[in-house]
């Protein structure tokens, strides 16, 4: 990842004569992007903590809701060797409650991630080759090319122009009845984001069978945190994913964590949240480095 000073960052305000020049190409935005959505400005990240862990809920169209919980925590402290990262999830409730995930991320782009999953039911860690981007991620309105896979060269980028972001992001509507312990915690639209200076960008996939042709990005041009991504299929939309995204307060502009995601497929009217309590979100704590091992998922109990 190409280091950039806060100094240049501050210099692409809207605005200034210096900010056309200075203006990043698709590329490397595409590249700032991935950098922010894998935490590249801390050495770790966790997210949620006992009875405040990230829910995430879908929603069909036929309004029948199904919640999952889990803890996240990822790791980019490896300054030698082949791992860049590590990524460990443990399901706390609903039917995935007990199954625990670790990934491995390489250093070589070319080199497949490395996945090993805990199974309540047989009481063992299997490991598995890295699934195809388009299949769904825990059951839920996201595939795995959202949260884990896609890097930026599986895609080609097209910078379209910048303007004002002038809309909230979404959020699932529910009604009282849907609401449990974990659902009522839902947040309102992030409506914070308007108003904000964005890069659009046009971003098509290398590979023809993921379910679209191309997506449309809403990129903020000082943090470098996607906003929005609508995608295409044969010139229709079919799917759109929102992020609300804070500060950590860090003099990094990059360094920024989400406190929910949102997705809705067009065709099905699917919708989908992951969202978790800000201050349930800690960076760059002092946690021992094997949490992030095998002996972690075997250590999980229901």
């Amino acid at each position: 990842m190409r280091a950039m000073t806060v100094s240049v960052l501050a210099g692409w305000l809207i605005g200034s004569t210096a900010n056309v020049a200075a203006q990043p190409g698709a590329e490397e935005i595409a590249r700032q992007v991935d950098y922010v959505n894998r935490f590249g400005a801390v050495r770790n990240v966790s997210y949620g903590e006992r009875k405040r862990w990230v829910v995430v809920l879908d929603r069909p169209a036929d309004g029948r809701m199904v919640v999952n919980t889990f803890e996240r925590w990822r790791s980019n402290d490896y300054p030698e060797g082949d791992v860049a990262a590590r990524d460990l999830v443990i399901f706390r409730g609903g039917n995935l409650r007990g199954t625990g995930i670790l990934v491995s991320d390489f250093r070589d782009p070319a080199r497949g991630r490395d996945y090993a999953i805990w199974l309540p039911s047989l009481r063992k860690v299997r490991r598995f080759v890295e699934p195809d981007p388009a299949d769904s991620w825990g059951n839920s309105n996201f595939s795995y090319g959202d949260i884990y896979t896609r890097r930026p060269e599986d895609e080609t980028h097209e910078l379209l122009g910048r303007e004002y972001f002038d809309q909230c992001l979404g959020v699932v509507p529910l009604t009282d009845a849907q609401r449990d312990r974990y659902a009522a915690r839902t947040l309102q639209a992030d409506c914070q984001v308007r108003g904000r200076a964005v890069y659009r960008m046009r971003s098509r996939p290398r590979r023809s069978d993921l379910g679209y042709d191309e997506r449309i990005v809403w990129v903020d041009v000082e943090t470098f945190a996607d906003y929005r991504a609508v995608y295409y299929q044969d010139g229709q939309a079919v799917k759109v994913i929102d992020k609300s995204w804070r500060s950590m307060g860090l003099d990094d502009p990059r360094a920024q964590y989400w406190v929910y995601w949102y997705a809705r497929s067009e065709e099905s009217g699917q919708e989908g949240m992951a969202f978790v309590p800000a201050d349930a979100v800690r960076w760059n704590s002092d946690i021992a480095p094997d949490l992030w091992s095998e002996q972690t998922l075997r250590q999980i109990r229901r």
